[in-house]
Parts: C-alpha cells; structure tokens; sequence
C-alpha cells in the first residue's frame, strides 16, 4: 500500500508510515501545494497512492463523480498529529487493507471508524408524512 499524504496533514506522517513500512509521500514533494483536490486525486488514482487527508472534500469528490479510485482516509480529529491518533490510524490500515486496495473511504476518529466501499452510492432517505 502507498500513500499520498494531503497539504493538510504535516510531513512528519511519512517518518510515521515508515516505521510500518508502508511507503508514503507528501504532496508537496510530488506536486503544486496549491493543486486543487481533484487534481491530487487524479494523481493519486494513476500513480496507485491512497489519499490520507483531512479534508472532507475528497469523500465529496468521490460521491460526486462515483469514482472508483483513489481510495480514500479521512482523518476527522482535532488534534491530526501522529501522538494522537498513529495508533487508531495504523490499526485500521492493517483492518481493512483489502479494502483500501479495491477502492474504499475510511473515516477515522479517535472512537470509531467508518468504511464505505467506492463508488459510492446515494443513500435512500424516506420522507416523513
């Protein structure tokens, strides 16, 4: 697995992913800092990367052009820094690699995750009388 580390999130994440040996990059070494989101996505999907961000605008993205790739992790914390939440992160990873390998939006927090299996789908809402 490979992942693409979004402008938002800060580089140090690359020495974190390393000690897990899981090959990682920061956008700003491959790419315009001020590259809009679909621009890294597509970068992402041809270059085989996994977008960490944690921005919720990439699962817009995704559900808008039901897209099947990149995969997606969305970190909706607080606090971002590796101390707070490397654990939960590493964890689910290893969880749902499978997933995050076949096209998928995972979203963390310190409690809970979610996984959503791309492309995404609308969901049913039903109006009450």
């Amino acid at each position: 697995m490979k992942i693409l580390i979004d402008m938002n999130l800060s580089p140090t994440w690359v020495q974190v992913f390393a000690r897990y040996d899981i090959e990682a990059i920061h956008w700003s070494t491959v790419g315009d800092p001020r590259a809009t989101d679909r621009a890294i996505m597509n970068w992402a999907s041809a270059n085989g990367y996994v977008v960490f961000t944690n921005d919720l605008d990439f699962g817009a993205l995704l559900a808008a052009l039901s897209a099947e790739a990149p995969s997606v992790i969305q970190v909706r914390n607080q606090d971002i820094l590796p101390d707070q939440i490397e654990t939960i992160l590493i964890e689910t990873l290893r969880r749902f690699e499978s997933q995050l390998e076949s096209g998928a939006l995972i979203t963390i927090n310190l409690t809970r995750y979610r996984v959503r299996i791309l492309p995404l789908t609308p969901r049913l809402r039903e109006e009450l009388p």
